[in-house]
């Protein structure tokens, strides 16, 4: 059976779920059936591996250096001609976007290519979330719906990593709705669920930590960016200390960015510098989770935290603001807390709520573990798409193994 070409597109490769999805989908799509290639802006962190791919999993690794996630008129147009271009030599059955900017700009290209061809591209894109949001600045938001509604009207599927999401997606008319479809953005479930009863484990993470039994631990994960609002976080600390004076509590952030002067400056003017453990890249994160009492989100727009869905699978609480993919995941004195966007006094007394209460606490801790199914597995995400592709150019279906 002829290779099914399929081209996966992304604006930059940063250390996040979108990003690791989409790297662990090229590496895994059977390569029996599949001719992978993988399109992507320069400067990520994960562009290392990116190129280790094409060594070890047969993809095709192409950077395009005028693919930028800022807005540029002129490097936007060439990034266009140079997708375009590329799309032609490789002639690919399917394409697959991921992210606001690749997905506009390759979508087009495609289209235009589609115009002057006569076997035409299948265009896909996953929604890993929005570039859109009530946060956003109004004249920002419209623009980006704007664009999503005429790129959804070329695009032939159109995946979602949430409900929530979805729902979105239907409120402001992007694209149709029968060509939607929810394919969960995937972790090692089986990896993440040995954390939440391996003591062993747990000692030995506790050591590198430099932790004893004694301490509390609040954890957060992600970039310092504006949308992941860990300043919101860090005010957090505040309240939970002023009202745990007694508490040993220490509090671990895994993650960097350009916000990283802004939230150090921030902490050590509300004076909770010293309870804070700034872990920058942490790549252990099973090991953190492992050692963690409460999970924290203060994100202000997300698709579906994997890190939130790591933290369940884990065992580890969930308190969150309600936005977005957590809706689907988080139910409030279930399995954790959602709570109102910027409302930080709140989020802190649910946080403080579950320090109090152990046997609230523990609860809640065993009903995380029961909270997320196979449809959250990596491997299950992968599978799902390759029937899609199956799907889209009438090949033979692959089986899905339960």
């Amino acid at each position: 059976m002829k290779k099914v070409k399929v081209v996966h597109i992304i604006t930059k490769l940063e250390l996040g779920g979108a990003q690791q999805n989409t790297l662990y989908t090229v590496e895994h799509l059977d390569k029996n059936l599949f001719d992978v290639y993988l399109l992507s802006g320069r400067g990520g962190i994960l562009d290392d591996f990116a190129k280790s791919l094409v060594k070890n999993s047969g993809v095709k690794v192409i950077f395009i250096s005028t693919l930028v996630r800022e807005i540029n008129i002129i490097k936007d147009i060439l990034a266009f001609i140079e997708i375009f271009e590329l799309l032609r030599k490789i002639r690919p059955d399917i394409i697959h976007t991921h992210s606001s900017k690749a997905g506009i700009v390759a979508r087009w290209s495609a289209f235009v290519l589609n115009l002057f061809s006569k076997n035409k591209i299948k265009i896909i894109h996953t929604f890993h979330g929005f570039a859109f949001s009530k946060f956003h600045n109004f004249f920002v938001r419209i623009f980006y719906i704007t664009l999503e509604f005429f790129t959804g009207i070329i695009s032939d599927r159109l995946i979602f990593v949430s409900i929530d999401n979805m729902n979105t997606a239907r409120k402001y008319k992007i694209g149709m709705v029968k060509n939607y479809v929810l394919i969960r953005s995937g972790i090692k479930i089986k990896e993440f669920e040995r954390v939440s009863f391996d003591n062993e484990f747990k000692k030995l993470k506790m050591q590198n930590l430099n932790l004893t039994l004694k301490e509390k631990v609040i954890t957060t994960i992600g970039p310092f960016k504006p949308q992941k609002n860990l300043v919101d976080f860090i005010k957090m600390v505040r309240f939970v200390i002023d009202e745990l004076p007694d508490e040993n509590l220490i509090f671990f952030i895994a993650g960097d960015g350009k916000q990283k002067n802004l939230l150090i400056s921030l902490a050590k003017k509300l004076s909770v510098y010293e309870k804070i453990k700034f872990l920058s890249w942490y790549e252990d994160i099973k090991g953190l989770l492992a050692v963690t009492d409460i999970f924290v989100m203060t994100s202000l727009w997300e698709g579906l935290p994997r890190s939130a869905v790591e933290a369940l699978v884990a065992g580890v609480p969930v308190v969150a603001y309600a936005v977005d993919g957590l809706n689907d995941i988080i139910k409030s004195g279930i399995n954790g807390y959602l709570i109102e966007p910027k409302d930080v006094f709140n989020l802190s007394k649910k946080v403080i709520l579950l320090i109090r209460n152990s046997d609230l606490y523990n609860q809640i801790k065993k009903n995380t573990t029961q909270t997320i199914d196979k449809s959250f597995d990596i491997d299950y995400m992968v599978l799902q798409q390759q029937n899609l592709y199956f799907e889209l150019t009438s090949s033979k279906t692959s089986k899905i193994k339960n």
